[in-house]
């Protein structure tokens, strides 16, 4: 017994069955996200009065700026993710879409790539 129509048998249309990794890739990075945030808040509200030589001297060190970098990478891939459900659920125009979709992780991966550069260039102390 089948349970597709028969319009759906005709035009081949079912299941891409990838839609629960993008599903489960949502979730991980939502759960990893929080206690990431939450440091995050926290040790700004920390260092808010601190000096611009504070401020690097604390993001030059390792632990910390593994954790930004785990930070900007999660957060922008939650955002891709996030976006291209958006992009693929209301732009209905195929050619849009594609070029929606490109536009978009190329800005994402240019502002990861930015974020974790920045990181980088004051942990190492070149900044």
């Amino acid at each position: 017994m089948k349970l597709r129509s028969a319009l759906g048998r005709v035009r081949g249309l079912g299941s891409a069955k990838n839609g629960f990794g993008h599903w489960w890739h949502q979730r991980l990075t939502a759960i990893a996200l929080v206690p990431l945030s939450l440091w995050f808040v926290n040790a700004i509200l920390a260092h808010m009065h601190d000096d611009h030589a504070a401020v690097v001297n604390w993001i030059g060190s390792p632990f910390v700026s593994v954790l930004l970098i785990a930070l900007i990478l999660s957060l922008f891939y939650h955002a891709k993710l996030g976006l291209q459900v958006v992009i693929e659920d209301y732009l209905h125009d195929e050619p849009y879409k594609l070029v929606a979709l490109v536009a978009m992780k190329f800005a994402v991966a240019f502002g990861a790539l930015l974020g974790v550069v920045a990181v980088l260039k004051i942990s190492l102390g070149m900044a």
